[in-house]
């Protein structure tokens, strides 16, 4: 879910308990997640930020190599090697429940009435050379966006959520799209909506140009990565879908 703290509902400084999984903003003497570990004794959580692990409410930090698969799970890394050997490899991970699973190939939680932003988002996910662009996070890292511009979050979001779909160490064999979602409901001005069906062709036009806007690319002469995929042989703005066509009469 959104890293926001679920009492004060920050962004700032949150921390998950490893017990009951809930966000908590702080470790310092009264903050939300002191509280929360004097109250329920649960002791170990997870700055979501730096990804180092305490105990509270002694306040310690816990150094155990045991920990990592779930500092994986929460940011997957990949290398140019492995990337490169993705579609050569048909090998079943393991999930914890026992359920085996194809990295790629797993399923997006539908939320409320999402199934039809997770349909364009599992499609695109599978489209190899955007697959490999996205994956390793170096490729957009310093792209350079205005002040105050909050488009460039659809690039973050998506390539988070690329990562958590191709990741051979998943603890379940499904993914949840909900930061992914939140960004979209936000950047469109709630065109988009968890909560409300919409149509997947017109969220498939609007979400490819806004990537490629967000990725310096302009309708005429510059370029994005998304472009390159997606623009034909010109390499331009990637163009606009046509909306669904009505029903005759």
């Amino acid at each position: 879910f959104e890293k926001l703290c679920s009492i004060s509902l920050s962004h700032i400084n949150v921390y998950a308990c490893l017990v009951c999984g809930k966000y908590f903003q702080g470790r310092g003497l009264k903050s939300h997640a002191y509280i929360h570990s004097v109250q329920l004794s649960h002791h170990v959580f997870l700055n979501l930020h730096t990804l180092k692990f305490y105990c509270l409410p002694d306040n310690y930090e816990i150094i155990d190599s045991s920990l990592e698969d779930i500092t994986y799970v929460l940011k997957p890394t990949f290398t140019a090697q492995h990337i490169a050997h993705l579609d050569k490899q048909a090998k079943l991970s393991r999930a914890y429940d026992g359920t085996t699973y194809l990295p790629g190939i797993v399923g997006l939680n539908n939320i409320k009435a999402n199934d039809y932003a997770n349909a364009v988002l599992q499609a695109l996910s599978n489209v190899p050379p955007l697959r490999n662009y996205f994956l390793e996070e170096e490729n957009y890292r310093r792209i350079q966006r205005p002040p105050g511009d909050i488009m460039f979050l659809l690039v973050q979001r998506f390539g988070e959520l690329m990562r958590k779909l191709w990741n051979p160490r998943n603890f379940k064999a499904h993914v949840s799209p909900h930061e992914m979602l939140q960004a979209v409901v936000l950047c469109s001005k709630k065109n988009f909506q968890i909560t409300k069906q919409g149509d997947g062709v017109e969220f498939l036009s609007w979400f490819l140009n806004a990537l490629h806007a967000a990725l310096g690319g302009t309708k005429r002469k510059k370029k994005s990565e998304l472009g390159k995929v997606l623009g034909g042989l010109s390499g331009a703005a990637v163009p606009p879908l046509s909306p669904r066509c009505p029903p005759s009469h």
